[in-house]
Parts: C-alpha cells; sequence; structure tokens
C-alpha cells in the first residue's frame, strides 16, 4: 500500500505531536485474536471504528447493543480518495476493533503502524474471499490505488455481492468475539439474523434478474463485478475500479458503439461522483441516466429516507431490473 500524499504525511506528523504531548507505549498495531482479552469487563461498549458506510452497517449490526461504532469517513464522501486527519489516528489507536474492508483504504495498514494499540483487533473484512483482478488497462497504470506490492490490480467492491458480504458479517462477527468473548452469543446470533436478511437479498437478485432480456449493463465505474458474476451479468464499465480514473476519449468512444450496437438505453451513474462522463456518453448513444449505487456512502438524502445496505441493494435491483428489459 502507498502512503500516497502531504496530507497523510501530515496527519501522522500531527498524531505523533499528540502523543508524544501524553505519552504512548511501544508495540504492535493490532492483537492477534488469541491475545484479545474481554474489552467490556468493566461494562462499556465495545469500541468500534470502521472505515465507510458498508463497514459500518455490517458493524453495527453484528454488534447491535453491545457495541460503539464510530464511522471514519463522513456521508457524502467518497472513500477512495479519502485520508486520515490526526483526530481520525486518535480513534483509530483507541479502538478495540477496528473494521475495513481490504484494498479501498489504501492507507489502512500504515495509519495502525502509526496507530499503534497492541490490544486492539483489527479485522480486515474481505480477507480470504478471493479478489477479482482489474483489466488490462488498470494493469498497466502506475501508482493504482489498488495495487498489491506485486503490481496486480484487485477490485475490493465485495460488499456489492450478497453472498460475498455475509462472508464479510462473518469475519466481523470472529473479531467482535474475540475482542469481547462475554458477548460471542449476541454477537453470533446477531450475524446469523442480519445474514438471514442478506439471504433473502440474494433470493431477490436471483428471482428478479434470472429471466431478463439482457445481461450487460454499462456502468461508471468497475464496481459491480462481483454482483455481475453471482446472477450472470455482464458489467461494461466507463472508468475502471475507481470513480476518480478519466476514461481516454478512445474509452469513450468505444463505451458509446456499445450502447449503440447493443440498444442498451440507460447509463449508471453514481450517487458519489460527478455524472458528468455517464451523461455524455447517453446523450451520445441516445439512452437515459439512472442510478446504480456503490454503496461506498450514503448522502444527506439516503439518510433522510432512513435508507440502508439492503434497502438501496433493493433499489439497486429494481434499477438492473429496468434497465435490462428495457
Amino acid at each position: 500500500m502507498k502512503w500516497r500524499s502531504a496530507k497523510m504525511i501530515a496527519a501522522v506528523a500531527a498524531f505523533s505531536i499528540l502523543l508524544a504531548g501524553c505519552g504512548s507505549g511501544a508495540g504492535s498495531s493490532g492483537t492477534n485474536a488469541a491475545e484479545a482479552t474481554g474489552a467490556t469487563d468493566n461494562g462499556k461498549k465495545l469500541k468500534v471504528v470502521a472505515t465507510f458506510y458498508p463497514m459500518v452497517e455490517f458493524s453495527r449490526q453484528v454488534g447491535g447493543d453491545d457495541v460503539e461504532v464510530t464511522g471514519l469517513i463522513p456521508a457524502g464522501a467518497e472513500p477512495h480518495d479519502w485520508e486520515p486527519s490526526a483526530k481520525d489516528m486518535v480513534l483509530i489507536k483507541e479502538a478495540d476493533v477496528f473494521v475495513y474492508n481490504g484494498i479501498v483504504e489504501t492507507w489502512a495498514e500504515k495509519a495502525m503502524e502509526s496507530a499503534v494499540n497492541d490490544k486492539r483487533v483489527v479485522v480486515e473484512a474481505s480477507k480470504g474471499i478471493a479478489l477479482m483482478e482489474g483489466t488490462a488497462e488498470e494493469e498497466e497504470e502506475e501508482g493504482h490505488d489498488h495495487e498489491t506490492a506485486d503490481g496486480k490490480v484487485l477490485d475490493p467492491h465485495v460488499w456489492l455481492d450478497p453472498v460475498l458480504a455475509q462472508q464479510e458479517v462473518q469475519a466481523i462477527a470472529a473479531a467482535f468475539e474475540q475482542a469481547d468473548p462475554g458477548h460471542k452469543d449476541n454477537y453470533r446470533a446477531n450475524a446469523n439474523a442480519y445474514n438471514a436478511k442478506l439471504q433473502e437479498l440474494d433470493k431477490a437478485f436471483q428471482s428478479g434478474l434470472k429471466d431478463a432480456k439482457r445481461t450487460d449493463f454499462i456502468t461508471q465505474h468497475a464496481a459491480f463485478g462481483y454482483l455481475a458474476k453471482q446472477y450472470g451479468l455482464t458489467q461494461v464499465p466507463i472508468a475502471g475500479l475507481s470513480p476518480e480514473q478519466e476514461p481516454s476519449p478512445d474509452k469513450m468512444a468505444e463505451v458509446v458503439q456499445f450502447a449503440k450496437t447493443n440498444n442498451v438505453k440507460t447509463i449508471f451513474f453514481e450517487t458519489l461522483v460527478e455524472p458528468k462522463i455517464a451523461e455524455t456518453i447517453a446523450t451520445e448513444a441516445g439512452a437515459k441516466t439512472d442510478v446504480l449505487n456503490p454503496l461506498e456512502g450514503l448522502t444527506d438524502e439516503d439518510k433522510q429516507k432512513n435508507l440502508d445496505y439492503i434497502g438501496i441493494m433493493n433499489q439497486n435491483l429494481e434499477a438492473l431490473k429496468k434497465a435490462l428489459n428495457e
């Protein structure tokens, strides 16, 4: 992972000064599961810090009344280019459990190395899931946000597959049990109850998409590969795995031609990213636009409507059903 910007370096420097003022001990960046002790033996709730919306939502569902979940990335912020402040580093340091997806949070490993807490349990929720590789074009880019040490570009968007989301929920539950074994039965029960809802969501996607007239859809960035694979669809992304990636003129022309040739009537855009490119392609192709939400964060409007992961995923299903049957 790359420690990317001056802003992040400044946050670490400020964090170091803060620690120097109050004193800090040495230790590792996170505890092994076997080393964890009951974090709520004193009656306090388990302090959980989670990175962005899906991790926050899954943590709240698993933790229930036994945890206090703090989300780092604010509503409306795009998580791919977000970086922690000194205050965020303090939250990470003081957490009993730190929950992150992996790959999206390019800053996470370095942040944990700096925000030392040898009792903290860390869960990389996507760990153990077979991650898909990016496109050939993304592999050729230098300094890609989702690049691993061996130069591979991996797709982090596993939370958009209701089946893989269940694995992330179980990983979070296991971490909570390790940090707070006294409430392990609650965490297991909560995880099972929420996964039952995700199983119903999976069934809704299966039944809703199985008889679609077409199986390909055009989306603003390549966030829906796992969902497409799970339900036999083909994602045609305008841009790559990072929404800030600008498609080349040749790529845009290619997508326009695909839309015209295949009579695609809907070009999907996202809530947290400027839709201008999607709108341009839609205009050129004689199509309309609609939202397909990658659930990387809630907007204020989403919050006002009391929407959550399952509610927005159902909206995504309805949008796909409509577009695939035009």
